[in-house]
């Protein structure tokens, strides 16, 4: 199939070009159309786009409305299949517009159908989206109204439109099955398939796969196993007939579902992989091979539990003979509570893994120990178990029984949060029942209760089930809001609740009762698991009374006590419903063309199931609560989530967090996050450190902690462990006198007082606030005593006053490098960000007695959160081989993540000989980015990697230029070409490498390998015959799409068979930097390149001896298909420049980096370049450095015919021309001697001499002072230049440096810039050197080879 698709696609191009060429509007939309659609079909989302784009671009310019109702349709669909909702709803409401202007039922019902899916989609990713939902159904019920009329009255013959009722019958189940109405979702989707049987439907029917698809889910929600198994086999077949790849892949994923529900895990690795290859081999589905990937974690952790389970059984077996001989004795009641705390976790274990037969079988035995214990509030415990079972296996009758009986003895022995607790139970199992009315008067009780008890983690599940019925059952809108505004202040007020908790729980010791000290003997280590939710051990303290009695009495005696001892249970909201909740969730938009195959996770919230009794949990299960948990094993995430299940992951999370006896580090275990349920932080939480008689202070230069004078004599009694921290002596822990004082900064932070060292704080020679908030951040952690520091929280910091002032614009900041030394900053905590990371390294610091390298802190910081914590890049810190010891234990505990950067430091071999290890020891799959450049590796560094399995598996991106490899690296490369099957980027650039190391790379290629980008650029020598033969074996590539070969010198042979590369390969990137080719070689390449449409270019051509006949040769194509373009160091001259402003004027100009520094433009051309950006939509980032040569005499003219600016070389007078500035004053404009109406450009070498007396006059008064006098030639220029840069407004970066620009002509463009850019607006002003760019955009801090694409 993929090679038929290839031809229909080369087919459907020419037939593009050809129809482009004749100017064929018609045929040039619709062809790009068809070739969108190939595309899509695909999975290649992104170029569908590209080319989908162009149909509607074409459409919109040139065809009449109707010609847009397909183009809409098509982009719709991309959009959705992207996930971006917004888009996709923006041309699918047009297309159903469009639709109904042109009465044009088929269309409106294609249009109806494709909102109900986005809707639905939009639906699925949130918990209180009411519209989604409603609009949803009424798009999918519009569209089935629509079909049934079609299929009725068909509007043209042959054509009977049971597709799209077939296809309206499957949404409509879909939706229904979501909202868990399972019965009627079987019932409309077994109709679509009467209908598909009666109609005569072909077997291999795409509509009849959906159809398939969704009862197999309907039938596995129902386990009904043989029913799910059947149809998902059938749609799996369906999809691979008709060549649907990725319809087969979500088959498999559910085929694997239904393995993993029976705990048959082998089987579901196998259909897992299956669909992993077959998500492997579509272009764009990341997001799907993402959840598969998951999904194979999940059964993995899956298979352990189980062991642990079996383990645990014998554990019970065991517990089991041991009572036979205890019975009777005074050790019988010890081993009852043995026997219940193993069944507690046995219960657990089988919940987790959705064991439901066993976990029946296991709450019958709770039900009979708990019995012989006499213990009623353990016996309603395994009344709900057992209910619990009955409802997973939907016997909803018997759970119903087995929970009210639970509610009628937690009421008997006045147990409040029990009752509430089981009517929640009571109402989902009555929700599921279809007696809505009934469960939610078992909401509204429950939430009654709740508010009698003061219980608020019970009120915020009864108000969060009250809120699914009204929002989703009943269609209460008002009230579903009201609701959500209710659960909103409750959670609120919760956080609040859990920082109370949490210091009160740092001061308290645990609780020891009974059985603690006996189980560890009997018990298997299986019940200690982090995988085990952590079981309530709070009790009141009537039950302690019961409890607390001597194990040996006999049993007997304690049938009274157990009558009348009414139990309050503290909040345990959090139990073993946790690992009961879907975390992983696919997302549903990955669907096929006509329609979402896919159900979504039910809105359904938490089943709460009371656990038993924690209190005669044995010390092995009480020493947990010192453990950080584990979230639970998840559920299996599918094409089609399972319903019924509750909340997402991080509201499971929430509930851990308030728990009463979690201990610090569990409250965080599963989601430490907190601040708008974004990952890595934390708002709630401000360690303060209390000190004595003085402030505590810590010095940025040395990272060492510094204690006033005032207080060193009483330092031993401070809250921090200043021995512990960064392990230093306390004859170090001194105000350090030694340091300038006028060089520093001190900023009181919360009760602390701290000094930053000014150059600390520097971006390029300028104070920075960021980093200075990163600095202050990173001390701050420091300094705090251990306990603090384990959670790994450290402060965001999100404003700083200097006074009253808040020390944000650069006004502010020059204010305060004037004054270093003498003011005090004050800064404000605004939250807190986890990064165990950090707390990683410094725990390793600690142990190696190393002072943790503040460089490397800063960087792991990330402030502004570019990357996620699954990158760890610290380029730049100086790190060497020992130094780095630290950050490598930490990795190795840390265990994963995704990048891995280390480059521009110091490292050797060493340091790759212990990276192996941690990646041996960490996670042995997924994607890995591992940038080693510009250090000091050799070339056995790579043996290191050719000698560790998994990077075979994980390694995707390696970059180890600018170390010199030399030649004896040539067997280490070819061996990770071939073993390293997940390569896609390879970079050897810089290493000392030559035409032998090419030829191996070269022969190690392969036609299977997914290399994309190669960079062998600057190594010498290379021959011709050595790139010519790697060219030819890159030709072969099907995913290769980047290439440098910058610094290397290509030859006529070489630039031909890089023709036929480009002709063969859809290349995205070519740097040839300094190869010089010439103008003619570049022309060549350039047509072959643009030869038709190609995908997006980024084309590199600087200092390739090129002149401005190379940019007259620019056409359409280049216009349309090129993002960057590098042509730096080519003499183009004004002639470049006005081919380049044509360029730029094109309405279909796509270009967004345009690099043209040390062209010889002139100031004309730069002008002219500029004044093409008033109607450019598209450029971004414009380079224009050194187009002027200071060291030459030029004239600058305005040609009053038209043709504008003109420059040339004076003949006269190389001279320069040295004038003095003048008074800036209204008439100071006009007030220039006359030898300043030719531009004098100051001498480069000659600091004193500066072209400014012309200049130096613009300001405000010049446009009213210009209307009175005429302006100098030059002063004209500048202000036509700033009118420009004031049209340029998507511009986000400019740079005219060296272009002979006075310093007041410089402000004046800057001035210009602000205009539209008020509060984004940033400068970088110094002598010859103007970078204009807005914040977000980087001008002269990154080193080139770290430039990201």
């Amino acid at each position: 199939m993929v090679g038929e698709d290839g031809a229909k696609l080369s087919a459907a191009k020419r037939s593009y070009r050809s129809a482009k060429e004749e100017g064929n509007r018609q045929e040039e939309a619709r062809w790009a159309n068809v070739i969108g659609d190939i595309l899509k079909n695909r999975g290649e989302y992104v170029s569908a786009l590209k080319w989908l784009r162009i149909d509607y671009d074409v459409s919109v310019k040139y065809l009449p409305e109707k010609h847009l109702l397909p183009t809409c349709q098509s982009l719709g669909e991309v959009y959705l299949r992207l996930e971006d909702f917004n888009h996709a709803l923006i041309y699918q409401k047009k297309h159903l517009e469009l639709a109904k202007d042109a009465n044009d039922l088929v269309e409106q019902q294609r249009a109806s159908t494709q909102l109900g899916r986005t809707y639905h989609e939009m639906f699925l990713r949130s918990d209180d989206d009411h519209l989604s939902v409603r609009n949803a159904k009424k798009y999918f019920k519009s569209a089935m109204k629509l079909a049934e009329t079609l299929k009725a009255n068909p509007p043209v013959k042959d054509c009977r439109f049971l597709k799209e009722y077939v296809d309206a019958h499957n949404n409509i189940g879909m939706i229904e099955m979501d909202l868990d109405n399972l019965e009627e979702a079987l019932k409309i989707l077994n109709k679509g398939l009467e209908i598909c049987d009666e109609e005569e439907v072909e077997e291999n029917d795409d509509g009849r796969s959906r159809l398939h698809h969704n009862l197999g889910n309907v039938y596995m929600e129902l386990r009904m196993w043989i029913n799910a198994r059947e149809h998902i086999e059938k749609d799996i077949v369906i999809c691979k007939r008709i060549g649907h790849c990725q319809g087969e892949a979500k088959g498999y994923i559910n085929l694997g579902e239904l393995h993993y529900k029976v705990q048959k895990y082998e089987e579901a690795l196998r259909c897992y992989q299956r669909a992993l290859d077959l998500a492997n081999s579509m272009e764009d589905e990341d997001a799907l091979t993402r959840q598969i990937d998951q999904n194979i974690e999940t059964v993995k952790e899956a298979i352990k539990v189980m062991d642990e389970l079996k383990k645990e059984e014998q554990n019970l077996k065991k517990l089991t003979r041991d009572m036979v001989v205890a019975r009777g004795t005074p050790r019988e009641r010890k081993c009852l509570l043995h026997q219940n705390a193993s069944i507690d976790c046995l219960i657990e274990k089988s919940r987790m893994i959705f064991a439901w037969l066993k976990f029946r079988e296991f709450a019958k035995r709770k039900k009979r120990v708990a019995s012989e214990l006499c213990d009623k509030e353990k016996l309603s415990d395994s009344f709900l178990a057992i209910g619990e079972s009955y409802q997973k296996l939907r016997k909803f009758d018997k759970a119903f029984k087995w929970y009210k009986k639970s509610w009628e003895i937690y009421k008997s022995i006045g147990n409040l949060e029990g009752q509430a607790l089981a009517k929640i139970n009571i109402g989902d199992v009555l929700d599921s029942n279809g007696n809505w009315t009934g469960a939610l008067d078992a909401f509204e009780e429950s939430y009654r209760i709740a508010i009698e008890s003061n219980l608020p983690s019970v009120q915020l599940s009864a108000l969060e089930n009250m809120h699914y019925s009204h929002m989703i059952r009943f269609d209460n809108v008002e009230e579903a809001r009201r609701l959500q505004l209710l659960i909103d202040k409750l959670k609120k007020s919760k956080d609040k609740e859990l920082e109370t908790h949490n210091v009160a729980e740092d001061c308290c010791s645990e609780t020891y009762t009974e059985g603690n000290n006996h189980l560890s003997e009997s018990r298997s280590d299986a019940c200690c698991s982090p995988e085990i939710s952590k079981l309530n051990s709070s009790r009141s303290n009537s039950v302690a009374s019961v409890e607390g009695l001597d194990d040996d009495v006999p049993l007997i005696s304690l049938l009274w006590s157990s009558k009348n001892s009414p139990k309050m249970k503290a909040a345990q909201l959090e139990k073993h419903n946790i690992s009961i909740q879907p975390i992983k969730v696919l997302p549903k938009s990955l669907s096929t063309s006509t329609n979402n195959p896919q159900t979504g996770v039910s809105r359904k919230r938490v089943r709460v199931i009371l656990s038993d009794d924690e209190s005669e949990v044995p010390d092995e299960v009480e020493r947990l609560k010192g453990r950080p948990d584990k979230c639970p094993v998840e559920v299996v995430a599918t094409s089609d989530e399972f319903k019924s299940r509750g909340n997402s992951a991080s509201h499971d999370c929430k509930f851990q967090e308030v728990s009463a006896t979690a201990s610090k580090c569990a409250t965080r275990s599963c989601d430490p996050v907190n601040i708008d349920e974004s990952a890595g932080s934390y708002k709630s939480r401000s360690p303060n450190v209390a000190t004595q008689n003085g402030k505590l202070f810590r010095s940025s230069s040395s990272a060492e902690v510094v204690i006033a004078s005032d207080f060193a004599a009483s330092w031993s009694k401070c809250d921090i462990d200043l021995s512990e921290n960064l392990l230093h002596n306390a004859a170090n822990l001194k105000l350090h006198a030694s340091c300038d004082e006028n060089d520093r900064i001190t900023c009181k932070i919360d009760k602390d007082l701290m000094h930053l060292e000014s150059s600390s704080c520097m971006d390029g020679d300028k104070l920075s606030t960021e980093a200075m908030k990163v600095e202050l951040a990173c001390l701050y952690y420091l300094q705090l005593p251990s306990e603090k520091r384990s959670e790994g929280l450290l402060p965001i910091i999100q404003q700083m006053k200097c006074g009253e002032r808040v020390l944000e614009s650069l006004e502010t900041i020059e204010i305060l490098r004037d004054h270093l030394g003498k003011v005090l900053l004050e800064a404000f905590i605004d939250g807190w960000v986890q990064k165990p990371l950090i707390k990683l390294y410094i725990d390793s610091c600690n142990e190696l007695s190393e002072a943790p390298n503040m460089k490397l802190l800063k960087k792991l910081y990330n402030k502004r959160m570019e990357v996620s914590d699954d990158e760890v890049i610290v380029s730049e810190c100086e790190l060497q081989d020992l130094s780095i010891t630290p950050l490598l234990n930490a990795l190795h505990a840390h265990k994963t993540f995704a990048m891995l950067d280390l480059s521009h430091n110091l490292l050797g071999n060493r340091t790759i000989e212990k990276l192996q290890q941690v990646f041996a020891s960490g996670q042995n799959y997924g994607g890995l980015t591992l940038d080693l450049h510009c250090n000091r590796f050799g070339p056995t560094s790579l043996f290191q990697i050719c000698e560790c399995p998994v990077l075979f598996a994980r390694l995707e991106v390696l970059n180890i230029s600018g170390n010199r490899l030399t030649d004896a690296c040539g067997s280490y490369l070819s061996t990770i070409l071939k073993k390293c099957k997940g390569l896609c980027s390879l970079n050897i650039e810089h290493c000392s490498i030559t035409s032998r190391t090419i030829q191996k790379v070269a022969d190690s290629l392969s036609a299977g390998s997914v290399l994309e980008q190669l960079c062998i650029g600057y190594n010498d020598p290379i021959s011709g015959n050595s790139i010519i033969n790697l060219l030819g074996k890159l030709a072969t590539l099907k995913r290769f799409s980047e290439l440098n070969l910058n610094g290397l010198k290509l030859s006529k042979p070489v630039v031909d068979s890089l023709c036929q590369l480009v002709q063969t390969s859809c290349l995205s990137e070519l740097m040839l930097q300094g190869s010089s080719i010439g103008t003619d070689g570049a022309m060549q390449l350039t047509e072959s390149l643009f030869n038709g449409i190609q995908d997006f270019v980024k084309l590199d051509l600087s200092y390739c001896g090129l002149t401005s006949k190379y940019t007259l040769g620019f056409n359409n194509d280049m216009a349309d298909s090129i993002l960057e373009l590098n042509l730096a160091g080519n003499p183009i001259l004004r002639e470049g420049a006005n081919a380049l402003s044509s360029l730029l004027l094109n309405p279909r100009c796509c270009l967004k980096v345009l690099i043209l520094n040390k062209c010889q433009l002139g100031h004309a051309g730069v002008l002219h370049i500029i004044q093409a950006l008033s109607v450019n939509d598209s450029l971004q980032k414009l380079h224009l450095a050194d187009n002027v040569d200071l060291g030459k005499h030029y004239s600058l003219h305005y040609d009053m015919t038209g043709k504008g600016w003109t420059e040339f070389l004076s003949e006269s007078s190389l001279k320069v021309h040295v004038t003095k500035e003048v008074d800036t004053g209204e008439h100071g404009l006009c007030a220039v001697n006359n030898e300043c109406n030719q531009l004098e450009v100051a001498d480069s070498e000659d600091a004193s001499i500066r072209v400014e007396a012309v200049a130096s006059g613009i300001d405000d008064s010049c446009a009213s002072s210009c209307q009175r006098n005429a302006l100098s030639p030059y002063c004209q220029f500048i202000q036509e230049l700033s009118t420009a840069i004031h049209m340029a407004k998507n511009l986000c970066l400019l740079d005219l440096s060296n272009n002979g620009l006075s310093t007041k002509a410089a402000e004046t463009v800057y001035t210009a810039w602000l205009s539209l850019r008020a509060s984004s607006a940033e400068r970088h002003i110094e002598d010859q050197t103007i970078h204009l760019f807005v914040k977000g955009n980087k001008c002269c801090s990154v080193k080139p080879c770290c430039k990201k694409n």
